[in-house]
């Protein structure tokens, strides 16, 4: 702009002969603005304070308040717990820390579940996201595929967490991921193969720097990569893996194991001593080297801990105890239809013997609840509109005539 010319600068109003002016020759500069908002581009970001409600290690609960928090949703299980307490207590502690100037680094420490179907597994992982109120993410192993076959990449699972972190990245690598079904990615045989185990021992070594931490290039809609598709890198150094498994047949390695030490009279005696009813908790890693995880996979999962099979008692506890037990979940569900529900303890009773009869499992119980609840969820609200409450009484009559041999058949199929 000419010197003789008086201009006004389109940001700050101020009157400056000269004016850096933009491209449609109507926006103009001055300066001092040029010379702000250079600074304001150049300076360091203040730390920011954590958010109300946001993990810190101020708040960060102690293991014997995780294990509390988890009493109150998971019935039994105390050894479980007690390894994930002090697993995912040490963890966040390590993403919280301080920067330090000493050469200690503290690494990341995965962990590995082993039990039965239907023993609490999915349940245990899910509580402690909720507790910590970080994102949480469940993926199935039995549907990954090593990249570049039909199937899910590995990076799938990221996707899932990134998308419970409503694509925060920095929230969704504090997150917590679970694999379920990990038992199902182990190879054949302890040999090298020579063909692709495209879906077992491919998966396995895809895997690997994912749980010990890399940064992923993750497709942000998920699916398949492709060149031109914007990718979002994420660094899973600091987010925890809990895998599940029922290893089925495992046992059989434990106990071929432990039979293979006992020499002498003082090693049958010892020997004499196992509990042959749960032999889960004399798991070590050569099992799971024996059953088909490879040696790198068992090694980035150092935290190996069993859950036990869930006898009459637990399943007893389970339906009645817990804050989110099935009979409360029932009872509120009617309550909004102005009926007040109660259950015998011999129709609860019935109930259990036959998830243990049918091997149905924790996992089970719902199912032979909605078949005792299907017809009274289906009559009871028609008379809501009288607005009188009603009550009902589940009855262990009620509940053998609603659990008939045919229904029984067709849920241990569907389970």
């Amino acid at each position: 702009m000419g010197r003789n010319t008086v201009n006004t600068c389109s940001f700050c109003g101020r009157t400056m002969p000269e004016m850096f002016q933009g491209m449609e020759r109507t926006t103009l500069i001055c300066s001092e603005c040029i010379e702000s908002g250079y600074k304001m581009l150049t300076a360091k970001p203040k730390k920011v304070a954590a958010k109300a409600g946001e993990l810190s290690l101020a708040n960060l609960p102690t293991p014997q308040g995780i294990k509390e928090f988890l009493d109150q949703y998971v019935i039994g299980q105390d050894d479980a717990k007690r390894f994930l307490s002090v697993a995912v207590y040490n963890h966040y502690k390590r993403v919280l820390q301080e920067i330090s100037n000493d050469d200690v680094e503290i690494e990341k420490s995965n962990i590995l579940l082993v039990g039965s179907t239907g023993t609490g597994k999915t349940l245990l992982a899910r509580t402690i996201a909720k507790m910590l109120k970080v994102p949480f993410a469940i993926g199935d192993a039995t549907a990954l595929t090593q990249a570049g076959y039909v199937g899910e990449d590995v990076e799938s699972l990221l996707v899932r967490l990134l998308q419970d972190a409503d694509y925060d990245v920095t929230k969704a690598q504090r997150g917590i991921i679970f694999i379920d079904e990990i038992d199902k990615i182990a190879r054949k045989s302890e040999n090298m193969s020579i063909t692709r185990d495209v879906s077992g021992e491919g998966v396995q070594q895809s895997l690997l720097k994912m749980l010990e931490g890399s940064i992923v290039n993750v497709p942000p809609q998920g699916g398949r990569k492709h060149p031109d598709q914007e990718l979002i890198h994420i660094d899973t150094k600091n987010i925890l893996f809990i895998c599940g498994g029922a290893f089925d047949g495992i046992e059989r390695k434990i106990s071929q194991r432990m039979n293979t030490q006992t020499v002498g009279f003082a090693a049958q005696e010892k020997a004499a001593q196992v509990d042959k009813n749960n032999l889960l908790q004399y798991i070590a890693p050569q099992d799971l080297k024996s059953y088909g995880l490879i040696p790198e996979i068992i090694g980035r999962l150092p935290v190996l801990t069993y859950l036990e099979p869930l006898n009459k008692e637990a399943l007893r506890n389970i339906l009645t105890e817990p804050k989110n037990a099935l009979t409360k979940q029932y009872k509120k569900l009617l309550a909004m239809d102005n009926v007040t529900l109660t259950f015998d303890d011999e129709a609860l009773d019935y109930i259990v013997d036959k998830a243990i009869e049918y091997k149905l499992g924790a996992r089970g119980l719902r199912g032979l609840m909605e078949t005792v609840m299907t017809d009274l969820m289906f009559e009871l609200p028609n008379h809501k509109h009288l607005g009188k409450t009603q009550e009902f009484r589940v009855t262990k009559q009620f509940t053998e005539q609603k659990l008939g041999h045919r229904k029984l058949i067709q849920l241990k199929n569907a389970v």
